[in-house]
């Protein structure tokens, strides 16, 4: 069965910071390049980081020097470690594979930045 579950999202105060995890399905995770993505109330959903089977990694520009993304291939699971939290990063954030398979989208794990 594929399964993708976030997790490690919450509130934080601006400046804080935060880790993700993502553990997806072996069928999914397996020498796959895999990114966190995540969606604003009435935007697109925007990738904002992705990292190799190999580990190169890539950034977007609203997010590049503040998020770190990383993955532990013998745990099909994937972190993201955010620091310097603004509240523009509010949102939900997701996994998936990059590019990303629509029956691939789990839930989310919400992120509010807010004092």
């Amino acid at each position: 069965q594929v399964q993708v579950v976030e997790s490690g999202g919450g509130l934080v105060q601006p400046g804080g910071s935060l880790r993700l995890s993502c553990v997806a399905s072996g069928s999914i995770f397996r020498f796959e390049t895999m990114g966190w993505y995540r969606q604003a109330p009435g935007k697109q959903r925007e990738l904002v980081a992705s990292i190799t089977w190999s580990g190169k990694t890539n950034y977007a520009d609203s997010v590049k020097g503040r998020f770190t993304i990383s993955r532990d291939n013998a745990k099909n699971t994937m972190y993201l470690q955010m620091s310097s939290l603004k509240p523009e990063d509010t949102t939900v954030y997701y996994c998936n594979t990059a590019p990303a398979v629509a029956r691939y989208w789990g839930q989310g794990t919400q992120v509010t930045v807010s004092s």
